[in-house]
């Protein structure tokens, strides 16, 4: 049996990754999961060399019960990463199946409650799988503790589970929120959580969104080959995140009976927020999109515009548009020093050129299909400058004002 040092073959599989344009913060996910699941297991056992013995040893103890919780699910897949690159040199790509998050007993129907509540308020699919995901995670964790009814729930069971969460802390806390606050309103229970949510606070890191400057959005766009089909597929798709500010959803999503062609119109409602936006069909999109369908697009009866390159052909996907697009960035070879550089980087870019040419933030938000402005000025963090331009001036105002009786400044 093969057997290597660990931090040689994770050095290996982290070039790989490089090479292969996967994003820094995937990486550092990798790199996390190496160390708190197979490097912290071979050190407890005073393990010197890795194997895919070793490996299979660590993904036995992943296994609760019988079940095996999201996070352990990828910590196995992390050891199938090195098992990959130690046998075959290479790192395959997953397959993956749809996974249903089961509510079940006495707390998982009542958690089972809000998710129907959810979809009557038409709530995105994106967001309800969201909340059965966290929901299942929180069931799961009662039920290694015993707890039977949603009225034998503690501040101990919350704070543990959160506290031990690997990933996002601040979903997990804001599902919580509102899984109890709904609970409250149906008087399934009163009010003695409110404290816990009331003081519970996670501090939320600052994210400065990535972009690229105009030329460097030209670079990436003229990066694209447009004389294979795949190609032309691309080129369409990359074009509609960085003149339009599709999102990947979105794109992939695309129906031909969104596009009207007479009236140079797409009209489509937005699979994150739902909301239905009407954006110009710009002369290059156009052509781009017509030149796919003509030249690259094969022969289907699906009403999707894009579809996969191979047989058997299948309407494109969300990761089929992100993994696309961030391949060509890094073929563009434009600066992706600690920038994200997938999708949405393309509809920053967007957001900050039309701010700098002048366009106002509440049409820059429903270009984009933002359902308030709040969510636009997270994009334009990256152009302060820009912003206070766009600034409505203050009128000059007589300094008896602030002085008048009632008044807040009055002495």
């Amino acid at each position: 049996m093969q057997e290597v040092n660990i931090q040689d073959l994770i050095n290996r599989c982290v070039k790989y990754f490089q090479k292969n344009c996967y994003t820094r913060n995937r990486i550092y996910k990798y790199k996390s999961l190496w160390r708190t699941g197979i490097i912290r297991y071979m050190s407890e056992l005073n393990i010197e060399s890795y194997s895919p013995d070793v490996g299979a040893d660590f993904i036995s103890t992943c296994h609760f019960n019988g079940t095996i919780r999201p996070q352990e699910r990828e910590k196995i897949r992390s050891v199938q990463v090195l098992d990959d690159m130690l046998l075959l040199g290479r790192i395959r790509k997953r397959c993956l199946a749809p996974v249903y998050h089961v509510l079940d007993g006495a707390v998982g129907q009542e958690m089972e409650k809000l998710i129907t509540h959810l979809a009557n308020l038409r709530r995105s699919e994106t967001t309800i799988k969201g909340y059965r995901l966290y929901l299942s995670e929180f069931l799961t964790h009662l039920n290694a503790s015993g707890v039977k009814s949603v009225r034998e729930i503690a501040d101990k069971h919350i704070l543990t589970f959160v506290s031990s969460h690997p990933t996002n802390k601040v979903s997990v806390v804001s599902a919580l929120r509102v899984l109890f606050h709904f609970w409250k309103e149906e008087h399934i229970v009163d009010g003695r959580y409110d404290d816990l949510f009331d003081t519970y606070k996670l501090r939320k890191r600052e994210k400065i969104p990535s972009y690229f400057i105009a030329a460097d959005v030209m670079k990436i766009e003229e990066t694209v080959s447009r004389s294979s089909a795949v190609g032309k597929r691309n080129y369409a798709m990359v074009l509609l995140a960085s003149r339009l500010g599709l999102r990947a959803s979105d794109i992939a999503g695309l129906q031909f009976s969104e596009i009207d062609w007479d009236n140079d119109t797409i009209t489509l409602v937005m699979k994150k927020t739902g909301k239905v936006i009407e954006l110009p069909l710009l002369p290059d999109v156009g052509n781009a999109i017509i030149d796919y369908l003509q030249h690259g697009r094969p022969q289907s009866d699906l009403q999707s515009v894009f579809l996969s390159s191979r047989a058997p052909y299948v309407a494109a996907t969300k990761g089929m548009v992100c993994s696309a697009i961030n391949q060509i960035v890094c073929k563009s070879g434009v600066d992706i020093t600690s920038k994200h550089h997938g999708p949405h980087s393309l509809r920053h870019s967007l957001a900050s050129a039309m701010l700098e040419g002048g366009a106002t933030i509440p049409v820059i938000s429903e270009s984009l299909g933002h359902r308030s402005t709040q969510t636009t000025l997270t994009y334009l963090k990256i152009d302060i400058q820009s912003l206070l331009k766009c600034a409505l001036p203050v009128p000059s105002v007589d300094e008896d004002f602030y002085m008048q009786r009632g008044g807040a400044f009055y002495g």
